[in-house]
Order: structure tokens, then sequence, then C-alpha cells
């Protein structure tokens, strides 16, 4: 399952437009559907070096999905208003891109810290309504003595509270129990947020609109990444090998998408491990602090649960040995047991007992 990341912003803050400069998409801004969709590639150099390594021809790369909605006016989530059916499309997703415009538009000085709490309060509102919803569901349950029932509503009226008092799901500080308590509604101010600072050029990033929004994002535990939408849309057109002297007059090395995915990895601790043979070179993702079993999960579910052990190289360790012969020989190659904690660039085999 690819890690899934929704945009949002408020109208005409270019989000369509960062959108297709990430996704190399070309959607019209003028299409009125209700969602877009596009799948990219994690760029990892390490799996081509791995590719070379093992003479295989077939890759399986990491991926993100990328969902864009319209922009998200104010009120337009009251009484399940379009808003509500629009956030329905990133209800799902792991984290959300925030597009936030940092250039002036005619008449309209940006204005970051306004726009994100108009989003904020768009998100709020409709989370309000799907707590409330839950919470009547429960109370009928809680009239017949139900201790864990009456436990849950109360964690959701917690909730509630926080969300009447502008307070977004994510900065709630929740417990476990309470987490667990709204899991089902699936709040989308709960969500890990970055920022996608929307800017007219690359001087910009270090302009005051920016600076305003690091700001916000630090207080926060998160993170801006500066896009120059317009100008990487046109860019992400190109053929990838005729992308480097345009992102050059830019001053970039690579496009947003690329900064993009690392801090969404950051945010949500992620990191990558692979299974590679003459077969193929496989990518696989998992939580950091991942146990080997819950990452031989991700393979399959017959290896976590019937897990014996991890056969484990470093990929630096790989590479600088020149193979997997060679690494073992040297001493890199590793037996992990089910206590062990999935590094990030872990190259594995996984021996486990097949169900009868």
């Amino acid at each position: 399952m690819p890690l899934r990341c929704g945009l949002v912003g408020v109208p005409a803050c270019g989000k369509t437009t960062v959108y297709n400069a990430v996704t190399s998409a070309g959607t019209s801004i003028f299409d009125a559907a209700e969602s877009h969709r596009a799948t990219v590639a994690v760029p990892d150099p390490r799996v081509d070096r791995l590719v070379e390594l093992y003479r295989t021809g077939k890759i399986v790369r990491a991926s993100v999905e990328i969902v864009d909605i319209p922009g998200l006016s104010e009120g337009s989530t009251a009484e399940g208003g379009r808003g509500s059916r629009l956030l329905a499309h990133i209800k799902e997703a792991d984290a959300l891109i925030h597009v936030v415009r940092c250039f002036a538009a005619p008449e309209s000085p940006a204005n970051p810290l306004r726009d994100i709490e108009t989003i904020d309060l768009e998100l709020m509102v409709a989370d309000a309504q799907t707590v409330e919803r839950k919470i009547a569901r429960l109370v009928k349950r809680v009239r017949i003595g139900d201790k864990d029932v009456a436990r849950e509503s109360a964690d959701c009226e917690k909730v509630l509270e926080g969300l009447h008092a502008g307070i977004p799901a994510r900065n709630q500080e929740l417990t476990e129990t309470e987490r667990a308590s709204v899991a089902d509604c699936n709040l989308i101010s709960q969500k890990p947020v970055l920022y996608a600072a929307n800017v007219a050029s690359p001087r910009d990033a270090d302009g005051p609109d920016v600076a305003v929004l690091r700001e916000r994002a630090s207080a926060e535990g998160s993170e801006v990444i500066s896009i120059c939408g317009r100008e990487e849309a046109d860019i992400s057109e190109l053929p990838p090998d005729d992308r480097g002297p345009f992102l050059a007059e830019l001053g970039l090395a690579e496009l947003s998408i690329d900064r993009l995915i690392r801090a969404a990895y950051r945010k949500l601790g992620l990191v990558d491990f692979f299974t590679a043979g003459e077969k193929e070179v496989h990518v696989w993702t998992c939580r950091r602090g991942d146990k080997a079993p819950v990452a031989a999960g991700k393979i399959h579910t017959d290896m976590e649960h019937g897990f014996i052990r991890m056969e484990v190289i470093a990929y630096d360790d790989l590479i600088g040995a020149g193979s997997e012969a060679a690494a073992a020989k040297a001493g890199k190659r590793r037996l992990e047991g089910r206590d062990y904690e999935i590094q990030d660039g872990d190259v594995v085999v996984i021996r486990f007992s097949p169900p009868r």
C-alpha cells in the first residue's frame, strides 16, 4: 500500500499547480473534478545501485499517492456542505500537505496565518460533525450500562470539546486510549501536516511570508517545503533528462516532490528496507521502530505469523563488499530475531515457517 498524502488549501493558493509540479499530471484547474489522484515513485538512488549489483531488470519502488481536492473556502463544510464531501476523498490519507500561498495576487497580499486558520477551521467543523454522529450512536448503548462504551463516549466528548474550542485533534495531546476511541472517525484534523509554501520565485523562499509560515510550522513540530509551483509544474512536464538546466536556473537540484517525500517520511517516521535478488529489487516501507516480524508482514502476512529469523546486510556494507557472498565473508551478514528493529537501508532475507 503506497503512502497517501492529501493536498488541502484555500481557493487560489495554487494547490492544483503544486499538484502538477509534484506529480507531472498536467491537470487542468478548470475541470471541476472533485479530486485528482496520481501515484509517484519514491526517489531512491540506492535502488539503482542494487539493480546494478544483482543485474536484474525488475524493480518495485516505494510509491506515494497524491490526492488533490478543490480549495476549501470559509464555511464550505458547515451543515454537511460541499467541503465535507470533498474531504471524504482524503479521509484515508496518511498525512496532509497544506499548500499555502506565499506570493502576492492582484489586490490580495499573502496572508499565510489566515489561510492556515481557515483550513484548520473547516477540517475541525467536518470532524466535529463526524464525532457528533458517533456520540449519538454511543449514547444508545451507554443507556444499557456498558462501562467501556461510556468511557469511549466520554473520550469522544472530550475531543469534540477541543474541536469546538478551535484545537485540531492533532494538537489535543490525546492519550493512547483517547486516540483509540476516535480511531474509527478517521479525523482529518488529526492527520500529520506538512506545509508547502507556494512561492513565485526561489528568492521568495527566504521572504517574510515563508518566515511566518516556518515559525507556525515549527511551533507545531512540522516542516515547510518551498515550491515554485508554476515554474516547477512546467519543468515536470519535460523528460527527466532535460530538467536539470531548468532546475539549475531556479537554484534547485531536484523537483519539490523529492523534498516533500523525504519530509513526509520524517514526519511519519518511515523507513525503507529491501529484498533483492536476480529476479527483482523490491522496496518495502514500515515505521521506524517496527520489529522484524512486523517488517516481514509487509512482504506477506505468512512471513509475520511464521517468522523465524531475518538475515540482514546493511546497504552500505553490501555495496562496499560488492556482493552478498563477499559481505557474508566479511562478517557483515547478521542473523536477527523477533526483537530486531528494522533499519533504513536493510537488505533482508526472511526465514519463516509456512502455514500448514
